[in-house]
């Protein structure tokens, strides 16, 4: 479900009023730590845009995921949002490995999958190497799978740990964030089928009586 037409129109029309550029932390080819500059919201528009997640995944994931998406691109008036962006993309990603992962790894204390758990499930158990993200494919070279799995410090469980735990020093955006995120949730859905819609002269069940 992409953004629509007419709210990309309307932040358009606010962002005009703020000039660039906006320069950002991304990995890069060649560069892991290279940085983005975007000198006209358009660009950065297109950019934030091509990080959407492919068709068939569903509504209530794809749906969070546009809500960073859309924190992202208000990211252009005011570069904090862009923490609240990522925030929100590692929520979605939470909730979508959930949903793929869920009772395949054991609950915590409090009875809940726990986000280390549930990313370490992805290259013990589903398969998941470097090789086969795109943002390493495209950038030639680093390694997600030691996010993934605690190895890298600050792995992607601390990240946002700090950032809902009310870290006390300020970071710039970290570089690549909602691109991984999109990679990571379209990788647990790879082989998603999603149901059938109804057929239309399926009988509907009976709404209940006042």
């Amino acid at each position: 479900m992409p953004l629509a037409p007419e709210y990309l129109d309307t932040l358009a029309a606010a962002a005009a009023h703020t000039a660039g550029p906006l320069i950002i932390p991304w990995p890069m080819p060649g560069n892991l730590g290279g940085f983005v500059s975007f000198d006209e919201f358009a660009q950065w528009q297109r950019f934030v845009l091509k990080l959407s997640l492919p068709n068939g995944i569903p509504l209530i994931v794809s749906a969070k995921f546009e809500r960073a998406q859309r924190l992202y691109l208000f990211g252009w008036m005011d570069a904090d949002i862009i923490k609240a962006g990522e925030l929100a993309a590692l929520t979605t990603l939470e909730l979508a490995l959930k949903d793929r992962y869920g009772g395949k790894v054991k609950k915590n204390k409090r009875g809940d999958y726990s986000l280390a758990a549930l990313l370490r499930y992805m290259p013990e158990k589903d398969g998941l190497t470097d090789a086969l993200v795109p943002m390493n494919i495209r950038c030639g070279g680093g390694s997600v799978v030691e996010l993934l799995t605690g190895d890298w410090n600050p792995s992607l469980t601390q990240i946002r740990n700090d950032m809902a735990h009310g870290y006390p020093f300020d970071r710039l955006p970290w570089g690549g964030l909602l691109e991984l995120v999109r990679d990571l949730i379209a990788y647990a859905y790879r082989d998603f089928t999603p149901p059938p819609p109804p057929h239309p002269h399926q009988r509907q069940p009976p709404l209940p009586s006042a």
